[in-house]
């Protein structure tokens, strides 16, 4: 009788902690207001702002207007920061040098260029150079078979061959890029395969006008990524100074690269020439940054739980404003509003078991920059974090979307990666208070915009952290154009989403056991 009454005392005390748990939650979640988002996103997406693009005073402005409003909040700093921002480098790269071809200098801007920002510092020396076609070296299709390279200077064209109207590649198009991924696959297959350099010839560009050479000599702000193999040094030749390299042979290969044809092996002899390539660089070092706010778990607090957006885009072009109210200035007020009901529910006696880890970072737009820094330079354990919630455009309602829970849904994208926990807990969360319909429709494998590789969670799950995403799906309308602004905004829906996403993380801080890691991550991760 004694053991049913203690386990009957038991049941009923779980079920107390947990209706109180979840009031707390419903408390709390309550504070997230369409108001108090609106108050917030219509300063993030101000002109003072400037479009927040990474690297410029707009950016700065707005780190510094989220770490405020940390501080006011009451979340903490992470000690190993020293404040409220995580610090990272980006580079711009001036470039001199001296192209010399037999003893003789090319005149840099009419015979070549040579981007500032993919060529080093250095001296390279060939006396021999090779033409590899379209430099392409893939399972499917090699320029390089039977050809050996080594110590030498490869010329090849830019673009791709094709067969009966269609690329020898499986991946269509993947090296047809002029410039970054094509060229720079290139560029590192002829480094894997010993070249010395290489002359690169765009067979649709006869020459260079003056602001490709102007832009040639400066590079633009970028992230330094770790552990990247550097290719070959390269230049771009114009076609006359190509042909009178090449000889009288590279009329008829211009012709054959202009209609994507396929180069029979050996069309051009190895030519004995003298060739230096001396460049030198200059580089100015710019610092971006994330911000981390903290509200601090009690019985699990060496345990987090991440609530992230980007809160920078495009900046100012052509005398107009990127506002980027919906991307991704809804995300980045929506981590400032769960923040702040978070902070709340500590300072009044209920704060999470786990430590909740708020975090805006920059650079997203640029190619994921400030989550890559982070999920390279954690701050707290990587082991240790249970879950990164991710919030990219959450604001509008996607223009494509027919259906008629239109006004009443979100996309989720990564409930089934990672951990078979993420459903339920999400799901649940959202079934007891908010009903919206969660849509999984870019977690389809055949997604052709990829879209779980395109937001800052992705850095976390490369690193194995379960990660959930939220996104609205505006990717029409006002998608990455100056009119993204905050009367765009559907407040009602806004409100109910974050809340949402609040309550998930709720859940998650709380529960007993860390999101259990159980699933690999997809094949044909990058």
């Amino acid at each position: 009788m004694k053991k049913t009454v203690i386990l009957f005392s038991l049941s009923l005390f779980c079920q107390v902690a947990l209706f109180a748990q979840t009031d707390n939650a419903a408390k709390y979640g309550a504070t997230i207001t369409g108001a108090n988002l609106k108050k917030h996103l219509t300063i993030i997406a101000s002109d003072e702002f400037e479009g927040r693009e990474t690297g410029t005073e707009g950016q700065r402005k707005a780190a510094a207007y989220i770490e405020s409003q940390f501080k006011q909040m009451g979340l903490t700093s992470a000690a190993a920061l020293n404040g409220y921002q995580q610090f990272y480098p980006l580079y711009q790269d001036s470039i001199s040098g001296e192209l010399k071809v037999n003893g003789k200098s090319a005149v840099y801007g009419t015979d070549y260029i040579s981007p500032a920002a993919s060529n080093e510092n250095g001296t390279s020396k060939a006396t021999k150079i090779i033409f590899t076609g379209y430099g392409i070296d893939d399972a499917n299709y090699s320029d390089y078979t039977g050809i050996d390279v080594k110590n030498k200077v490869v010329v090849f064209f830019a673009g791709e061959p094709k067969k009966e109207g269609k690329y020898f590649i499986a991946a269509s198009g993947r090296y047809s890029k002029w410039t970054y991924p094509g060229l720079n696959a290139k560029l590192a297959a002829a480094r894997a395969k010993g070249a010395v350099g290489a002359f690169v010839i765009n067979p649709m560009q006869e020459s260079f006008n003056q602001r490709t050479v102007d832009n040639s000599k400066k590079s633009n702000l970028y992230f330094p990524h770790e552990n990247e193999v550097r290719p070959v040094n390269y230049a771009l030749l114009s076609n006359a100074y190509a042909k009178a390299l090449i000889g009288n042979n590279f009329d008829t290969l211009l012709k054959l690269a202009k209609a994507s044809i396929a180069f029979t092996p050996n069309w051009l002899a190895q030519s004995k020439v003298k060739i230096q390539f001396t460049y030198s660089k200059f580089r100015t070092t710019v610092n971006a940054s994330n911000v981390v706010g903290i509200v601090e778990g009690t019985d699990k607090k060496e345990e987090y739980v991440f609530c992230t957006g980007h809160y920078d885009h495009l900046g100012t072009h052509d005398g107009k404003i990127f506002y980027g109210a919906d991307d991704d200035g809804s995300g980045t007020c929506g981590v400032i509003a769960m923040a702040e009901a978070f902070a709340k529910a500590k300072a009044e006696g209920h704060g999470p078991r786990r430590t909740i880890v708020f975090m805006t970072v920059s650079g997203e737009e640029k190619g994921l920059w400030g989550s890559e820094y982070y999920s390279d330079h954690p701050v707290f354990p990587l082991n240790k974090t249970s879950v990164d919630l991710n919030t990219d455009m959450v604001g509008r309602v996607d223009t494509e979307r027919k259906t008629s829970d239109t006004l009443n849904y979100v996309y989720v994208i990564g409930h089934n990666k990672l951990s078979s926990d993420l459903p339920g807990i999400n799901e649940g969360a959202n079934n007891r208070n908010t009903q919206l319909v969660l849509d999984y429709k870019f977690d389809d494998p055949n997604d052709h915009e990829r879209i779980y590789y395109r937001s800052d969670h992705y850095n976390f799950a490369r690193k194995g952290v379960p990660v959930l995403f939220f996104y609205d799906g505006m990717l029409k309308a006002d998608y990455h154009k100056p009119t993204d602004t905050v009367d765009k905004i559907n407040f009602d829906l806004y409100e109910k989403r974050v809340r949402m996403i609040f309550y998930t993380a709720w859940e998650i801080a709380n529960r007993d056991e860390m999101v259990k890691r159980d699933i690999p991550l997809p094949e044909g991760s990058r």
